[in-house]
């Protein structure tokens, strides 16, 4: 590794972390720790404010920012990869956003890393998600951030039809499917809820906080336990 890409891969360990030893960056870079040492100390001579000292470990002060960040063409092909894959399997609104964010970063790659990025042959053909069902994910990814109830009309696979408020939590994709998971007050517990299969989907103004007993943790220790 050329000794500027070592001192930038560094930096980025450094500014990750809250205190980093010089142990752990001597692993990551496959360095020893007078290599460490040294490379700390020209970065801080070169105005770089990493605070600590060897033996105790380092920190970025706050406020400090890089350049833009550059990739090899490795990494650029798996940022084209990652969004291949994932834009047929998300709603509209963050596809797209997918795309805009891979455009910004492809624009500023070196020619020759560009067209081995874009040249991969790595594609995801669209699962199928109709209009309708995309509309509701991102409905529901909306309301889950913004901490919103979720009115639900739900036809669930035996074709039985039910209404219910719920505490949306997450949306997680299952390979064909995806799943909102939630509080549901109807049933005082949590359920998941097919997106393809809810049929009328209403995001109420009215907000809730995390409760104990009603998080996405406690969802996931529930699980947990039941597997248990």
């Amino acid at each position: 590794m050329r000794r500027a890409d070592r001192l930038f891969q560094l930096v980025q360990l450094i500014r990750g972390r809250r205190l980093s030893t010089a142990a752990f960056l001597a692993e990551r870079l496959q360095v020893s720790l007078r290599t460490v040492y040294r490379d700390v100390a020209d970065l801080a001579a070169q105005g770089v404010p990493i605070e600590g000292e060897a033996g105790v470990g380092y920190r970025m002060r706050s406020g400090f920012d890089l350049p833009p960040l550059m990739f090899t063409a490795d990494e650029a092909k798996a940022l084209v990869a990652a969004v291949r894959l994932a834009q047929p399997r998300l709603d509209a609104a963050l596809s797209q956003q997918a795309d805009s964010a891979l455009s910004k970063i492809l624009s500023v790659l070196p020619p020759a890393t560009r067209a081995a990025a874009e040249s991969l042959a790595v594609y995801a053909p669209s699962l199928g998600l109709d209009e309708a069902t995309r509309s509701r994910l991102e409905a529901a990814r909306v309301a889950t951030e913004g901490r919103r109830k979720l009115h639900l009309r739900y036809v669930d696979l035996k074709d039985a039809a039910s209404e219910r408020t719920v505490r949306p939590l997450g949306c997680f994709f299952w390979g064909q499917v995806w799943t909102l998971a939630a509080w549901c007050e109807a049933r005082n517990g949590f359920r998941s809820f097919r997106v393809d299969r809810i049929a009328e989907l209403q995001v109420l103004d009215e907000r809730f906080r995390d409760e104990p007993g009603q998080t996405l943790a406690d969802m996931f220790r529930a699980v947990e336990a039941d597997r248990g």
